[in-house]
């Protein structure tokens, strides 16, 4: 703040002092060599440009050729041959302009500068019995914080009583809010919009999500891409050139001031500010749509990415299995009946594809009571005594092994069905005949089809899945997906192996998975994207993209944000070094002086500012739908769901 004010003291005494010369000058006949209206004038160019002078110092002392550098001599040189109004005018509109800029870059990190204010500064512990309003820096790991309707919570934490409707948008970027109870996780800077929530505190401080993200934030709009890199090495050539460029002119045509002019008209300000500021930008709008993007070369490589490789579970599914087909063999046993059968002889079995069909059972309302007896068969199912009856479940070669009566191969035959269409099968026998079939899937996520779509739409030609299931279940989710490409079986290593290919074939990957399989793979990739990264620090810090909620079009979002970063970098290069070709042409045909130079090249400044402050606002098509609209888009795809684990 004290900078701010600074800076605009400055260019107000500088203002009142060329104001009062041009008053003094009016008034005045004096024709005296040195007037009070120069002296006046003289006093407006010092009080602006001893800043400037001051700074060009320092950097000369860093062995730093800068435009303060320019600045400094143009306005010394115009002030030893007598010109003030020009050495006023440069070192004014210089002020002014840097005044502006400085406001300008501020707001561009509004995002950030949100991300601190919502951080809570209160909480409600409790402590012997009851709440006591507390700093949210004090409170302890493990401590009970209370978070009533309104209320901000201050801590990152599990919910250990009550319940109620959380807006995450400020971490997750969700448009709208969630409702969360026992047992589920809350964050720090969420708002509790309704009801009452105890909370048990696990991070707190500088370890909450929250303190988390604003970090990451703070790293990434201060990293370099490699075009303002490229950018800041040609301009320490581009600034000694200038210098060389204006002394020559000056001495070939003898003219001083045309020299000094060139040296203001150079000024590569516009070139310099034109990277930095649109990453700013687009590092924030990326943060203000739950997006962390881990700094400006990550930024600029998205914009490149051309395949984007995806794992299958948790990813395009949702990584947990659930009943699909009931399909009875028997006229005499109904669909509930061969359910309920299956379910009992599961629900004495640990095994994940026993799960989906044990809860099924208890939805319809079955009997799911454990079996009298019950036995584990490795690799084919599992064989239960309920009553006098034995129920047998699993897969092919059960048929084969346990010698059960398949007539006309009719369970054979379904469970191929099943299979090719993603389901893992399971036979269902009673008393050593086979009575029906059923089918376990994990389901397709709804956004898994559009977010493909999406992302061949924002450019990306080619999407591979990597996943360790079977051919035939990775093909039946690909088909239902628009994936392009599928390796299936892999191990994590030779997902890795894969992703290296690809790359080496020329193509600028993004890997996206869940960390922790799939990490190798990440790590090799040119992108590696976090998925639902809001619960997992180790995310948040280590994937160069981390997608905070659980939401698959938040990638090709990712992906068009780049590409509108990348496009308004080069529109910056180009605003900022047509300024300074047009302005060198005018300075050698006349015309161009060094007042209006200066107000060209600090007008092309807020320009190429402005420019990149258009990466703030939500662009048309990357908005995300709102859940329901979203949901009612891909309901016909329901049907369609598909399957990911092993067959047993």
């Amino acid at each position: 703040m004290h900078t701010r004010l600074s800076r605009w003291a400055v260019v107000t005494v500088s203002a009142g002092l060329i104001v009062c010369s041009w008053l003094a000058d009016f008034i005045s006949a004096n024709s005296a060599a040195f007037t009070l209206a120069d002296a006046l004038m003289l006093g407006a160019a010092l009080v602006a440009g001893w800043p400037v002078v001051r700074a060009a110092i320092s950097a000369l002392i860093a062995r730093d050729i800068g435009i303060d550098a320019l600045v400094s001599v143009a306005a010394i040189g115009a002030i030893a041959i007598g010109n003030y109004w020009e050495a006023a005018a440069v070192t004014f509109l210089f002020a002014i302009g840097g005044a502006l800029e400085n406001a300008t870059l501020t707001k561009t990190r509004n995002a950030l500068q949100e991300l601190v204010a919502i951080a809570p500064d209160i909480a409600y512990v409790l402590r012997d019995g009851s709440p006591v309003e507390v700093a949210a820096s004090s409170v302890r790991s493990g401590e009970t914080v209370v978070i009533q309707n309104g209320g901000k919570v201050p801590v990152d934490g599990t919910i250990i009583d009550g319940s109620g409707t959380l807006d995450q948008a400020s971490i997750t970027g969700e448009s709208l809010p969630v409702d969360r109870g026992v047992g589920e996780k809350v964050y720090a800077g969420t708002i509790l919009t309704s009801g009452f929530l105890s909370v048990k505190a696990t991070g707190i401080g500088a370890d909450t999500t929250l303190a988390r993200i604003i970090h990451r934030v703070e790293q990434a709009q201060d990293a370099k891409a490699r075009t303002q890199t490229m950018m800041e090495r040609f301009s320490r050539w581009y600034t000694p050139a200038i210098i060389i460029l204006a002394l020559i002119s000056g001495l070939l045509m003898h003219n001083l001031e045309l020299a000094l002019t060139l040296l203001v008209i150079g000024c590569p300000g516009a070139l310099v500010i034109s990277i930095p500021v649109a990453i700013v930008s687009g590092i924030g709008r990326a943060a203000r749509d739950g997006i962390l993007i881990k700094g400006g070369e990550f930024l600029e490589t998205v914009a490149n990415v051309d395949l984007v490789a995806v794992d299958k579970t948790g990813t395009l599914t949702c990584g947990a299995p659930a009943l699909t087909d009931v399909i009875s063999l028997d006229p005499d046993i109904s669909s509930d009946e061969l359910l309920a059968w299956a379910a009992r002889a599961e629900a004495g079995s640990e095994h994940p594809l026993a799960q989906p069909i044990v809860a099924a059972g208890r939805r319809a309302g079955l009997d799911v009571s454990l079996p009298d007896a019950f036995e584990s068969l490795p690799g084919r199912g599992v064989r239960a005594h309920i009553g006098k009856m034995v129920v047998l479940v699993g897969n092919a070669r059960l048929v084969e092994r346990e010698h059960v009566s398949d007539p006309h191969g009719a369970a054979l035959h379904q469970a191929g069905r099943l299979a090719a269409r993603g389901r893992t099968p399971m036979i269902v026998a009673l008393q050593g005949r086979a009575i029906g079939v059923i089918g376990v899937a994990d389901r397709i996520r709804d956004q898994a089809a559009p977010m493909v779509r999406a992302l061949h739409a924002a450019g990306v030609n080619d999407v591979v899945m990597l996943t360790g299931d079977t051919q035939p279940i990775a093909q039946a989710v690909a088909e239902q997906t628009g994936v392009d490409t599928v390796y299936a079986e892999l191990l994590p290593e030779d997902k890795l192996e894969h992703v290296a290919a690809l790359r080496e074939r020329g193509h600028t990957v993004a890997m996206v998975g869940d960390g922790v399989n799939d990490a190798p793979a990440l790590a090799t990739a040119d992108i590696g994207v976090a998925m639902g990264a809001a619960g997992s620090p180790a995310a948040v810090e280590t994937a160069d993209i981390a997608l905070m909620a659980d939401d698959l079009m938040r990638l090709p979002q990712a992906l068009n944000l780049a590409k509108r970063t990348r496009m308004v970098m080069r529109e910056n290069i180009v605003i900022a070094l047509a300024t300074v070709v047009v302005l060198i042409a005018g300075v050698f045909a006349g015309g161009v002086t060094m007042a209006l130079g200066m107000l060209v090249h600090e007008a092309s400044v807020l320009v190429v500012i402005a420019n990149a402050m258009r990466l703030l606002r939500a662009h048309k098509g990357e908005g995300l739908p709102l859940r329901g609209a979203s949901e009612r888009a891909v309901a016909p795809a329901r049907d369609n769901q598909a399957h990911s684990m092993t067959q047993r």
